[in-house]
C-alpha cells in the first residue's frame, strides 16, 4: 500500500511540476497580474546570426515590406508563377468532367 502510495503521489508531483518547467526557456511566462503574462525576450534562443538578420532587414527594406509591416498593412502574396489568361479559364470550365463539376460547386457552395 505504501508503494502505491508513493508512485500516484511521485506521479502526481511530476504531473503538476512538468508542465512549469516549459515556461523556463520561453519568451512568455505566466504571472498573477492583469495580462496573465509577461514577456522575457532574453530567454529565447535564436539560430540566426547577427548578418543574417541585417540581410534579411535590408532585403524586407528594398523589397517594400518593411514599410508595410511598420504601418500594419498585409503583406502582398507572392507570385507563385505566371498566371492564366481568361481563354485557359474558360477551357478548363468548358473541358472539366461531371465529377469535377459537382466537386466545384460542393466546394464554392459550402453544402
Amino acid at each position: 500500500m505504501n508503494l502505491r502510495k508513493a508512485t500516484v503521489l511521485s506521479v502526481f508531483a511530476a504531473a503538476i511540476t512538468l508542465p512549469s518547467l516549459s515556461f523556463a526557456t520561453s519568451e512568455w511566462h505566466p504571472s498573477n497580474g492583469e495580462a496573465g503574462f509577461t514577456y522575457h525576450p532574453d530567454h529565447v534562443k535564436s539560430t540566426k546570426t547577427r548578418a543574417e538578420a541585417r540581410a534579411e532587414l535590408e532585403a524586407a527594406r528594398k523589397d517594400g515590406t518593411l514599410a508595410l509591416m511598420q504601418r500594419g498593412a498585409p503583406l502582398p502574396p507572392k507570385a507563385t508563377g505566371p498566371g492564366k489568361t481568361r481563354e485557359q479559364v474558360i477551357s478548363e470550365l468548358l473541358n472539366e468532367t461531371p465529377q469535377e463539376r459537382r466537386a466545384r460547386m460542393h466546394m464554392h457552395s459550402g453544402s
